[in-house]
């Protein structure tokens, strides 16, 4: 099967059955998500989910976490993976913030990728799920998903090189789209350790499914029925 033809079925499957996904970290506005997606670096959304809330409203705007010290906020995310340096990331990103775009978060991932702790993954979250620009984030799910489903060669070893072959693929005004669709399919089908082949509704056009489905069948977890 042709790459282009894989992206075709990609693209029809999730606009018919998931037309409208969304992240699955929990916020009100742009200032929130992009603290949640800084939180997010190497932990689980439902870990961030459950610290947000008081943080949120122990800052609540860009203005209040300027004027906080790292030591103000490391208690309120204690629990997340690098309190530490996730703390100094966020008191540098308020007051970047407030100093240098007016309190607002820019929507440029250029200008994103100014703020501490921001690298061009949060940064296309950022313009992606707020302003809705043709900005794919990958992640270890979309890096995974899109080389076991063909989407991308096997020698794009970089985040950067798996968002370009992307990028020239998908069209633009689905891209925010897809960004969740791969990220959701790799969370909850195609995992890392044991892929769940025998549910996956795109082994149809699966590189992965073609070259390894008959060595899976004696796992007992792979079999239907």
């Amino acid at each position: 099967m042709r790459k282009k033809e894989r992206y075709q079925h990609l693209i029809e499957y999730f606009t018919h059955n998931f037309p409208e996904p969304e992240t699955e970290l929990a916020y009100g506005n742009a200032y929130e998500l992009i603290l949640a997606v800084v939180l997010s670096a190497q932990c689980t959304d439902k870990r961030v989910n459950l610290v947000t809330p008081a943080l949120y409203e122990q800052f609540p705007t860009p203005q209040h976490l300027a004027a906080a010290t790292p030591e103000e906020i490391y208690p309120f995310i204690k629990s997340i993976s690098y309190p530490n340096n996730k703390a100094k990331h966020l008191a540098g990103l308020g007051k970047m913030l407030v100093e240098q775009f007016n309190a607002e978060v820019p929507s440029s991932v250029e200008e994103l990728q100014k703020l501490p702790g921001v690298g061009r993954k949060t940064a296309n979250v950022i313009a992606s799920v707020v302003y809705n620009q043709p900005a794919m984030a990958v992640d270890t799910h979309v890096f995974r998903v899109s080389k076991r489903l063909g989407l991308v060669t096997q020698n794009a070893h970089t985040p950067l090189e798996v968002e370009k072959q992307l990028m020239a693929y998908i069209p633009k005004e689905v891209v925010p789209k897809a960004h969740h669709w791969l990220i959701l399919h790799g969370r909850y089908i195609c995992v890392a350790r044991k892929p769940k082949c025998a549910v996956c509704p795109l082994t149809h056009f699966c590189k992965f499914y073609q070259t390894h489905w008959p060595n899976m069948l004696d796992d007992p977890e792979n079999r239907l029925g």
